[in-house]
């Protein structure tokens, strides 16, 4: 069993799990010190603000009645389902698709934390310009857009091959 978190890709659980604690850290950090829609500037085009997200990426169905919590939550595990067992099939030797996988295991983990414990996701991290706000987004947010964005890098890269 040991001999399998070295040789194969959940040699980077590590990552996934420093990933959720920095996660849930921050949004602990925003829960305990700001009021909800607090706003504080931090830098120009940029602001810790306080909100709560009912709904997936950029408040997809917020709106609805609550049924959406479940749907969310049932999604996340099950991706992270497929996650693990996809970092079980990673060779030793494949760097970026795990690190990928594992960045996304993050992401999705927190979000569903939050959603399991509050009923929704804490949002915080503002970028704008000028009146325009790109929407609120999250740590474990951050780590799915970073791992999507390796897992098109690596297709790319090896056109579609294993990096073996």
């Amino acid at each position: 069993m040991l001999n399998l978190f070295k040789t194969t890709g959940l040699r980077w659980l590590w990552l996934s799990a420093l990933m959720f604690a920095l996660d849930q850290i921050t949004k602990q950090w925003v829960l305990g010190s700001m009021e909800l829609y607090e706003s504080i500037k931090v830098i120009p085009m940029f602001n810790i603000t306080y909100v709560h997200n009912y709904g997936a990426a950029f408040s997809f169905l917020s709106s609805e009645g609550g049924w959406q919590r479940w749907f969310f939550t049932l999604i996340a595990l099950v991706v992270s389902g497929l996650i693990l067992y996809w970092l079980r099939q990673c060779k030793q030797q494949q760097k970026l698709l795990p690190i990928a996988f594992a960045l996304i295991l993050s992401g999705a983990l927190g979000n569903v934390c939050d959603r399991m414990v509050y009923g929704f996701v804490i949002d915080f991290l503002d970028v704008y310009y000028q009146q325009w706000h790109w929407p609120t987004f999250n740590i474990a947010d951050s780590a799915i857009f970073i791992g999507a964005a390796i897992l098109i890098w690596d297709a790319i890269k090896n056109n579609g091959v294993k990096d073996d």
